[in-house]
């Protein structure tokens, strides 16, 4: 696909210690180090002290084996592949890894061979109103955490895109009768029509799930409800809305007149993250209903693009930070909250580490919630729309790099095209960060895909840095009043090719595009590069250690400088003991890995279509292996495919 196409299609969707409590290591069996969760831990370090690869031999990874899904024989006679997007970390237990596909579809394989073990398919309807087909993985619940049930088995949990929660017998792959209703949960019951997308989290004998939604179609959307199930039995423990319905409910008062009774979604999209020692599990929650106008939903909005921790027993809030207030941005909180030993005056503190599409990186304490590094609370622009009360400060970081596109410079690949990209920031209202939309049209910097995305971060206790791919695009939104609308379809020629989200029950419809143009390269940013990065701060210095293009849009052959530009991209990086961060994520379809201590490349390798996942590495009868998903993503018109790759030493 030519390139100006491709960003067409592109982002109309969418985000010291090793300790969570005591110390955690991947669990060991015999000469096996595993990868038991979606990051690695369950607080989402995707730390693992493996280092049999290394900086000094990593250049000779070759591959191991690799398996096909027949994934893409799925999309027939269907729409799935123009939204499909294979974003799935497989984990590894018991010698087996474990993952899902974007119809939902779960395989068991030989982690050192990669044969086909059992596949599981809950035949989700995929020709049905979905707003993006994908899955990012699967969770295991160890029977082991259940004293009361001896004889209850290991269990791999699949959250489906049609609102199911299954529990699969982990050694046959058959459905657990004894949970739910023959092994599935209804998440629809009660709630309405939502996905979900993300692997629950397991603490002790409990499943937490979250739920995802479409965007800006109405106000008074579908319930962003976290619910908490019984692992063993299935049956709900608690459920917990974001939105504080009731008068007694913490944070009501953030919510003027009846917008709380009446707005939905501040869901949990994204990975939640758990604390076992504490009973604590950490929801990162979305921006309310709709994403671009808060008229309907006036006030802070609290526990609305927040990260919440919550008793995991109990279901009872334990501290909410918000890191937008009353988002009018679509600045979900889609980074996996990190949990991680931060040290303080030589001490350990207990913290979680929170990065946003904004490229904020705020440094909590884990019990608390209480800022580790300073957040100031600066002024930001007003509204200038009738009906919406932008809040007139936003919390920053005040010691910490801010990441992603902070200042928008217009460029063009010629001269002419660079004064295009000029006259047209012109014309837009811009006033810096959190400039809201407004009816002309407003440059978002960075955009709603970030930043820090649903690829999230990593962290490597060795070194004390934390590092975090970053996109680096500036988005258009423009709010048009729903009573000109067929007078703004008639007058605005961009509007039949931008996304538009109508917004139910408000004044505005809104129309949102990203900072392209025309090129003769078919490259078609108007902002200056880099436009993806992969970087890392400093813990210990609070400072930017290094920051360097990540992948490629262009044929480097052809433009030499393509490769200093870096790419968009989605899916995380992994840091190991043997010094090295391993990401593939860019549109140019590579796997790589990275020097830890500078960001130097050390190694990359073409997959066989692209790579928009985050990997993982374990080790299996004394060999370390590097994993991937490679399938591509329909929405950014990289190749798709049905692969998952493994490397190892020759």
């Amino acid at each position: 696909m030519k390139w100006n196409v491709l960003i067409t299609f592109i982002l109309f969707f969418y985000a010291a210690i090793p300790t969570i409590g005591q110390p955690t290591q991947p669990a060991r069996t015999g000469g096996s180090v595993e990868w038991p969760a979606y990051g690695n831990d369950a607080g989402g370090m995707r730390f693992s002290p493996l280092k049999q690869i290394n900086t000094g031999n990593v250049k000779q990874l070759t591959v191991a084996w690799t398996f096909r899904t027949g994934e893409l024989e799925q999309y027939k006679d269907t729409y799935a592949e123009e939204k499909a997007a294979f974003e799935a970390t497989p984990i590894m237990v018991d010698g087996t890894l474990f993952f899902s596909t974007p119809s939902s579809r779960v395989f068991a394989i030989d982690a050192a061979t990669g044969l086909k073990k059992w596949s599981y398919d809950p035949e989700v309807y995929l020709r049905q109103d979905l707003s993006e087909i994908t899955s990012r993985g699967v969770s295991v619940w160890p029977a082991a955490n259940d004293k009361t049930a001896p004889k209850a088995a290991k269990r791999i949990l699949i959250p489906t895109l049609d609102g199911r929660l299954i529990a699969l017998d982990a050694a046959t792959g058959e459905p657990v009768s004894t949970f739910g209703k023959g092994g599935t949960i209804d998440l629809r019951q009660g709630v309405g029509n939502i996905s979900v997308t993300s692997p629950p989290a397991v603490i002790g004998n409990t499943i937490v799930v979250g739920s995802s939604m479409g965007d800006n179609q109405r106000f008074n959307y579908e319930r962003g409800v976290v619910r908490a199930y019984d692992a063993v039995t299935g049956q709900l423990r608690w459920s917990w809305d974001p939105i504080p319905r009731s008068k007694t409910d913490p944070g009501f008062e953030t919510w003027k007149g009846a917008s709380a009774a009446q707005t939905g979604a501040a869901n949990a999209w994204s990975i939640i993250s758990a604390d076992p020692d504490r009973d604590l599990v950490f929801i990162p929650t979305t921006s309310p209903s709709p994403d671009y106008y808060g008229g309907e939903r006036l006030g802070k909005n609290a526990n609305a693009s927040s990260i919440v921790a919550i008793r995991a027993s109990t279901g009872k809030v334990v501290w909410s930070f918000q890191t937008v207030h009353h988002d009018i941005w679509d600045y979900d909180n889609a980074a996996q909250p990190l949990l991680f030993s931060f040290i303080q005056d030589g001490k350990p503190v207990p913290a979680v580490a929170v990065g946003t599409k904004m490229g904020h990186v705020f440094i909590l304490h884990r019990e608390t919630g209480v800022p580790l590094l300073p957040v100031e609370e600066r002024r930001v622009p007003a509204s200038d729309i009738p009906g919406e009360e932008a809040h007139p400060t936003q919390p920053f970081p005040a010691t910490l790099p801010l990441l992603g596109l902070q200042k928008p410079d217009a460029w063009g690949f010629t001269p002419d095209e660079k004064e295009a990209a000029q006259r047209r920031i012109a014309g837009l209202r811009y006033e810096g960060p959190f400039t809201p939309p407004s009816l002309k049209g407003s440059l978002i910097a960075p955009g709603n895909v970030g930043g820090i995305n649903w690829s999230g971060m990593c962290y490597d206790p060795e070194s004390g840095l934390l590092i975090t791919n970053v996109n680096r695009l500036a988005a258009v939104i423009t709010l048009l009043p729903r009573a000109k609308l067929a007078q703004s379809v008639k007058n605005d020629q961009e509007l039949m090719r931008a996304e538009t989200g109508m917004q139910a029950g408000t004044p505005y419809v809104m129309k949102r595009s990203y900072l392209f143009g025309k090129s003769e390269t078919g490259l078609t940013m108007q902002t200056a590069p880099p436009w993806g990065t992969l970087a890392a701060i400093n813990l210990k210095k609070g400072s930017l250690e290094w920051e360097v293009p990540l992948g490629y849009m262009l044929d480097p052959a052809k433009y030499p400088e393509a490769k200093q530009w870096g790419s968009i991209n989605f899916g995380g990086a992994i840091a190991t003991a043997g010094g090295l961060v391993f990401i593939a994520a860019s549109l140019d379809g590579h796997l790589r890995a990275f020097k830890t201590s500078d960001g130097s490349l050390q190694w990359e390798a073409p997959l066989p279509a692209g790579g928009l996942a985050t990997p993982m590495t374990y080790q299996l009868n004394g060999k370390q292996y590097v994993v991937i998903a490679a399938g591509g993503h329909g929405k950014l018109g990289t190749k798709l495919g049905d692969y998952v790759v493994a490397y190892q030493l020759p």
